[in-house]
């Protein structure tokens, strides 16, 4: 059975849980922007961005969190 981790641990994977969700929704924000032409890139970059942003936003917690819960004892 694993030990259950300290405070400091805790922390920082919570912090980087938020820096993941984070960065999803700027990913998706350029996206948008590149999208209706405010930023000057191919539209294919502007929706790639979007699905990966997207991806971060909502995925990338849930496995992280998964990856890091505590067993069950």
């Amino acid at each position: 059975m694993a030990d259950p981790v300290d405070d400091e641990t805790a922390r920082r994977r919570w912090s980087v849980i938020q820096a993941v969700r984070f960065a999803g929704v700027a990913l998706v924000l350029v996206g948008i922007l590149i999208r209706y032409a405010v930023i000057p890139a191919p539209l294919a970059v502007g929706v790639a961005l979007i699905v990966v942003g997207l991806v971060g936003t909502f995925f990338m917690p849930v496995m992280l969190a998964r990856k890091w819960r505590t067993p069950p004892s």
